[in-house]
């Protein structure tokens, strides 16, 4: 049955930082969201591009060249292979759009890693 998520419900429902929760999937891709607020680890997705748009907030896009700032409303596509690290001074709510079985801190793991996203 087709069904529409409604972005403000769905971020309403977690507080958790870090922790992406699945509120969609089409062609082998998921549709995350996700809050974050200060520094993620370095890390880097070999197989997986990975789409990074901004709902509310701004955040930085460290990556080994200079930093990018993503803003509200606005969206970046990091390539397969190319290392980054967000961090946000204040909460940033991120729509997620990715392959599925991308692990959130793809080569890297740490207390953050999150293997087997909730469904919202």
């Amino acid at each position: 049955m087709l069904q529409k998520v409604n972005l403000a419900n769905k971020f309403a429902l977690f507080a958790r930082h870090w922790d992406p929760k699945i509120v969609g999937e089409l062609n082998g891709q998921l549709v995350k969201l996700v809050k974050f607020q200060g520094e993620f680890v370095w890390h880097r997705h070999e197989q997986e591009d990975e789409l990074f748009l901004v709902i509310q907030g701004s955040f930085d896009l460290h990556l080994p060249d200079g930093v990018l700032t993503v803003s509200e409303g606005e969206l970046v596509i990091v390539p397969r292979g190319v290392e980054h690290c967000p961090k946000a001074v204040d909460e940033v709510h991120v729509l997620l759009f990715e392959p599925s079985g991308t692990l959130n801190t793809g080569d890297a793991t740490d207390g953050r890693t999150v293997p087997e996203p909730e469904r919202i």
